[in-house]
């Protein structure tokens, strides 16, 4: 009956926060109403950073290790094929229709009332709750800023100088665990040639020297292969070029979506690939690298002994910007995310509770 009370609470704030529309960068709306539910309902003293929430419990003991649970506010924009209103909670049977059901409204209601049941409770590590804001861009607002604040918060209450041991993060796994995930590095790239008439054998066409470089990309097998993510994956996106019909370009930019494994980090493929091709190449970024977590963490291994079964997953989340070990547990599935109709089973929100409480007793 308790699970159950927390269950219809659970998909109660899920619901009102559905309708509060809360795209990367623009949570504030979505943040006064999670705040508001935080201090009011459950009674949680909430601390904020922009439109970061984060609660420490209360009895936190400075001689005990620290999990972190997390979960985001916000979502994707909607895309075109949505036949139902994504800015509205839809029950149809056991599902609920709505922008961010899925990924990832069902992890955060879920870890929010587990944290909120067992705050009182004397656990043989402290938890503290996060729910972070612009996650689905990776933005500079999100878990990256608000990291140290949290950490000066509770450094202050630490006599060994350690502060956040591990993170729980929530994202929509089907509820298994994923134990490693891969990083993500946006490359630019610029072929440079020669302007010439398009009617004369004249210039150095550069759409001909990066179709060289783009085979390279689609083409190179990475020595290190990962036993839980495969091989890196290459993917060139964008390609640009050309400013009208007789002039031989001079320059040709194309956009390389890279996602790494744990057997490099992105600095390395970022050299091997400059090593590699003719090209002029530039990061956006070297901060999203691929991260893991042994088998044998004990946490693990109580999710397994729980029946859970440890993947890989393809897909980013904020933990390419943890410092520390983690892994993701979530209810929903990952193919629903950023999907026209995105729904969550109101069962699956129900199972993760039960889950969570149950590997966290």
């Amino acid at each position: 009956m308790f699970n159950e009370t927390m269950t219809e609470k659970a998909v109660d704030l899920l619901c009102r926060l559905i309708e509060v529309p809360r795209i990367s960068r623009e949570e504030k709306a979505a943040a006064d109403l999670l705040q508001d539910y935080m201090q009011g309902e459950l009674g949680l003293e909430v601390k904020r950073e922009g439109n970061n929430l984060w609660s420490v419990q209360p009895n936190f003991d400075a001689e005990k290790q620290t999990l972190l649970l997390n979960a985001h506010i916000d979502t994707v924009k909607p895309v075109a094929g949505w036949q139902r209103d994504p800015f509205k909670a839809t029950r149809e049977g056991s599902r609920i229709y709505g922008l961010g059901a899925n990924d990832d409204g069902a992890s955060l209601v879920s870890l929010l009332h587990v944290f909120a049941a067992l705050k009182e409770e004397k656990t043989q590590y402290n938890l503290v709750f996060l729910a972070s804001a612009e996650e689905e861009v990776s933005g500079k607002g999100g878990i990256e800023s608000v990291l140290p604040s949290i950490q000066e918060k509770v450094n202050s209450k630490l006599s060994n100088g350690k502060w956040i041991d591990f993170a729980l993060v929530g994202e929509p796994t089907g509820m298994q665990p994923a134990i490693a995930e891969k990083g993500l590095m946006v490359l630019d790239v610029t072929a440079h040639g020669k302007a010439g008439h398009a009617a004369r054998d004249e210039g150095d066409n550069a759409i001909y020297r990066a179709i060289e470089d783009i085979e390279w990309f689609r083409n190179y097998k990475w020595e290190k292969v990962s036993p839980l993510l495969g091989p890196v994956k290459m993917t060139v996106t964008i390609v640009n070029a050309g400013t009208q019909h007789n002039v031989i370009p001079d320059t040709c930019t194309f956009t390389v979506d890279v996602r790494s494994n744990e057997c490099y980090t992105n600095r390395e493929i970022f050299d091997e690939i400059s090593r590699n091709v003719k090209s002029e190449v530039k990061a956006r970024s070297f901060r999203l690298g691929s991260s893991s977590i042994d088998v044998a963490h004990p946490l693990v291994q109580r999710i397994i002994a729980l029946g859970g079964k440890p993947f890989g997953s393809p897909t980013l989340s904020d933990q390419a910007l943890m410092p520390f070990p983690s892994l993701k547990l979530g209810p929903g599935e990952s193919k629903r995310s950023h999907s026209s109709d995105e729904f969550v089973e109101i069962d699956e929100i129900q199972q993760a509770i039960e889950t969570y409480l149950e590997l966290l007793k």
